[in-house]
């Protein structure tokens, strides 16, 4: 029996983790005296043979993987070569796999790991390479990725952001004075995680909230008007704005900063609540002020949503068994069967289904007002964030896995 390794790439989640250790426990429950190792920081760990053995890992080194946010393993975003115009890349990780006697890659990742798993086995495809299989396990706190219903560290995500925004309803309620709070939330092109502030408005109905999508284009007119709107029952408002959300002032269009341009092209966003604040603070004369979550809502592994990280293990474990049972270019997935109760089946698509493609919140599940969701976004987020589960801890302090 051939070896298997297994990678983490693109951005951290809560629940990554939680995957890899799924493709751990599988291949060791299923392959005695097969090796499993990973590749530390994404498929640039194998180009380097930067290479770590976890054969070893005990039960409880796993328990404790699982609840631990963030890539054990590191990540990249390294973008492979088109093997049309340059092969070494390619040749490279051939070479690494012959060495290591895998015959068996999986690769943990968002959008832009599955184009490295439809290179990947296509180039073994075209060249003859049999032994070698490569599928994808899905994360993304985007939620953004086809094929799939919702994905793994959505869910983790989600819970973090609605209790985040439970909490700040109650702070902003503190003073008998008008008091705006402004969210910023992650999400470059799909407002999935933004529409979670949802959750937080259906327990805090004393607070208005205004939720804008990275799909809607907000003017700073209408943002005026429906915060006006708002202030008729409250002095104090919530709003959570994506960070994608294209903001249409006097002076043009703005789409937060884009400074910054990774490998594959995606610009990296963020400032688009500080524009709102000076709006509000020097226009307006109102007290605003801005919160970015930034990198909080990706690592908070102290209020894990137990649906997450189970489904997150159950990927990783199913993306072990397409590769025993010869299944080469796929993701695994799981599909929506109810709401109510909640149920899910676990299947696979196929990778050309997911690389590169981005999927975005439903139109219809934006309210008209553009300024929240509709009862279909709800009963699609309320399962997702169910079940509390934490990190491990040690004297009342986080205790982490580390590689």
């Amino acid at each position: 029996m051939k070896n298997l390794i297994v990678a983490q790439s693109g951005g951290p989640t809560a629940a990554i983790n939680a995957t890899l250790a799924g493709v751990i426990k599988e291949w060791l429950g299923k392959n005695d005296g097969a090796k499993v190792y990973g590749s530390r920081f994404g498929v640039e760990g194998i180009l380097n043979e930067n290479i770590v053995d976890l054969t070893g890992l005990s039960e409880d080194d796993l328990d404790k993987l699982m609840r631990t946010p963030a890539s054990a393993l590191g990540s990249c975003r390294y973008k492979l070569s088109d093997p049309k115009e340059d092969e070494t890349d390619f040749k490279r990780v051939v070479e690494v796999f012959r060495k290591y006697d895998i015959g068996h890659f999986v690769y943990i990742g968002g959008n832009d790991s599955m184009d490295t798993v439809h290179r990947l086995s296509e180039y073994f495809s075209e060249n003859g390479i049999t032994d070698i299989v490569v599928n994808g396990a899905p994360k993304t706190i985007d939620n953004d990725l086809c094929g799939i219903d919702h994905c793994p560290g959505f869910g983790s995500a989600a819970k973090y952001i609605a209790t985040v925004c439970s909490e700040l309803a109650r702070e902003v309620k503190v003073y008998d004075k008008e008091n705006i709070l402004i969210v910023e939330i992650m999400g470059r092109h799909a407002g999935w995680l933004t529409a979670a502030a949802a959750l937080a408005a259906e327990n805090n109905k004393e607070v208005p909230y205004l939720i804008y999508l990275s799909e809607v284009k907000l003017s700073v007119n209408k943002f005026v008007a429906d915060l006006k709107e708002a202030m008729k029952n409250s002095k104090n408002v919530i709003v959570a704005l994506s960070e994608g959300v294209m903001i249409e002032t006097e002076s043009g269009i703005h789409h937060g900063s884009e400074d910054e341009v990774d490998a594959f092209g995606h610009k990296q966003m963020a400032g688009n609540g500080r524009i709102l604040e000076k709006i509000l603070k020097d226009e307006l004369k109102y007290k605003a002020r801005y919160i970015e979550l930034s990198l909080l809502q990706r690592c908070a592994s102290h209020c894990l949503s137990e649906t997450d990280i189970i489904e997150a293990v159950e990927l990783g474990r199913l993306a072990v068994r397409l590769g025993l049972e010869g299944e080469s270019g796929r993701m695994a997935r799981l599909t929506r069967v109810s709401d109510e109760p909640y149920r899910v089946e676990y299947s696979s698509v196929d990778i050309k289904e997911v690389a590169n493609l981005e999927k975005k919140v439903p139109s219809t599940w934006i309210n008209e007002a553009k300024n929240g969701v509709t009862e279909e976004m709800l009963r699609y987020l309320k399962p997702l964030v169910k079940g509390e589960m934490s990190c491990r801890h040690k004297d009342g302090v986080p205790e982490f896995f580390v590689i």
